[in-house]
């Protein structure tokens, strides 16, 4: 676990990251990482001498397994209120499955397991949502339908960019793989749109973190 700006916490679940961000109000929680592994989460909160009951919000990026596969467990032991897009959220509840078609991913979904299906209490469906203070929804479509990034209002702006875009070594961004996104060149526009933000922190559900103008890294990588 690193802390990346002020309250906000990068923390490694194999090969995907969740984020803590303490509040006034208790602590936020941006995805929850692979099934069978929430653990890890307690265990973050635990050196941040906090509690899994201290969770109050579980934003959600999209609905993939690796985001997801803790979400039911934190749900049901800490009460927190749960956040998704509308086009994500029957595969969220389980009223949907997800479609796979490329093999290799089908694979992979295969070896990192089924997250258990979980309500969701509120349901995004406007562009620029707050679902609680300092935080700003943008439906950034493209990975998924409904995928979700959220701007915090903090530290000169941190964004959650989720599988939008990628951290790559040497502090730059990159692209999350071809084959496991919706529509790819949706994904570009979402990019691009990102980029005309003003932030100077990002994170990413895979990649490390951003810091100092990050927005600049994400105007270089649309420029590509």
């Amino acid at each position: 676990m690193r802390e990346v700006a002020d309250g906000v916490f990068e923390v490694g679940i194999g090969f995907v990251n969740v984020h803590l961000v303490v509040t006034d109000d208790g602590v936020v929680l941006v995805d929850t990482g692979l099934p069978g592994r929430s653990a890890k989460i307690g265990q973050a909160l635990h050196e941040l001498r906090r509690g899994i009951g201290e969770v109050r919000t579980v934003l959600l990026t999209h609905h993939h397994t690796d985001h997801t596969g803790g979400l039911a467990e934190v749900r049901r032991r800490s009460g927190a209120r749960v956040v998704a897009h509308q086009a994500d959220v029957p595969i969220v509840t389980g009223a949907e499955r997800p479609v796979i078609r490329h093999p290799v991913v089908r694979l992979t979904s295969l070896l990192m397991g089924t997250p258990e299906p979980a309500p969701v209490d509120d349901v995004v469906t406007a562009d620029g949502y707050s679902p609680l203070p300092g935080f700003t929804a943008l439906h950034t479509p493209g990975h998924t339908a409904g995928h979700l990034s959220y701007l915090l209002d903090r530290a000169g702006g941190v964004l959650f960019a989720g599988d939008a875009a990628a951290g790559r070594r040497g502090g730059r961004v990159g692209s999350t793989p071809k084959m496991v996104s919706v529509d790819f060149d949706q994904q570009a526009r979402s990019v691009a749109r990102l980029a005309g933000l003003d932030f100077e922190h990002a994170v990413f559900g895979h990649g490390r973190a951003v810091s100092g103008r990050a927005v600049e890294r994400f105007r270089e990588f649309a420029a590509r």
